[in-house]
């Protein structure tokens, strides 16, 4: 239990990044400070955010988890290959594909897939020592994850304090850029699992409900990828998201037309393609 509660700490760190860069958005957007510079946030509003963001909008562990509780199968076919970690030697595809794993890293976790886990854990391990921010993440972390692994009122504390620890330390050495690809690689991994798990995902009204949702998400990645679009590789991410955000848009509220829900299939089958590629 021990070796696995550390796999899925590496996860809950690497997704402190994610989520918290994107609930931070607003906040960014809000001011005239650059990426080098730190914005004042309290832990209340942080926590605030958390509610906002994470219940709303599932990330990768909670996409697992629904997916588990509906009784799908793990399909390892989905998920990057660990060993691809070597393919990666640009900035960007090392921060895409670190939040494309770590996503897989909660995939196999959630499914109790242990080896798996384990080779996703060397391959984000590798990516986060090699974008530089492995002292970002709490060495305590895995501890007191164990402590309270069971209460998940306590977990959300921690994971909301990680959040802001992981916040302060990008935003303090510039590296808000990394953490926006970091976001869409999490995103985009977690939904192409979504919408590939099963051929009939159309009859499944909860799979349905959680990939409606994600327009709100790729609403707030967008803006995020905006603040952020000075910088070339952020750019570049957005343009490749564009025709899969304006398939998002042509939802109507509370509807999605089997049509749309196959283009939106598509379309993020193409862009998690260029991701790993």
């Amino acid at each position: 239990m021990k070796q696995l509660t550390k796999l899925s700490s590496v996860a809950i760190g690497l997704f402190a990044i994610v989520l918290f860069s994107s609930c931070s958005s607003h906040s960014k957007k809000d001011s005239d400070t650059d990426d080098s510079v730190l914005t004042e946030i309290k832990k209340d509003q942080i926590a605030e955010n958390v509610k906002e963001f994470v219940y709303p909008l599932p990330t990768a562990f909670e996409v697992s988890e629904m997916l588990n509780r509906i009784g799908a199968s793990f399909i390892f076919s989905l998920s990057n290959p660990a060993e691809n970690v070597s393919k990666y030697f640009t900035e960007k595809s090392k921060a895409l594909n670190l939040g494309i794993m770590g996503a897989d890293l909660s995939y196999a976790t959630t499914y109790k897939q242990k080896q798996i886990a384990m080779d996703y854990m060397k391959a984000t391990n590798k990516l986060i020592d090699e974008l530089g921010f492995a002292s970002a993440i709490d060495s305590d972390l895995p501890e007191k994850i164990e402590m309270v692994e069971n209460d998940k009122d306590q977990m959300v504390k921690l994971i909301t304090k990680t959040f802001y620890d992981t916040y302060e330390y990008l935003n303090k050495n510039g590296r808000g850029s990394v953490s926006v690809m970091i976001v869409a690689g999490s995103w985009i991994e977690a939904l192409y699992i979504s919408t590939h798990i099963s051929e009939d995902t159309y009859n499944n009204v909860e799979m349905i409900k959680i990939i409606m949702e994600q327009r709100e998400s790729l609403n707030k990645l967008m803006g995020l990828i905006n603040d952020h679009k000075s910088f070339s590789d952020v750019d570049s991410l957005g343009i490749t998201l564009k025709p899969l955000h304006e398939v998002f848009n042509s939802l109507e509220d509370g509807g999605i037309t089997q049509q749309q829900m196959e283009a939106i299939s598509t379309e993020v089958a193409k862009v998690r393609a260029e991701m790993v590629k």
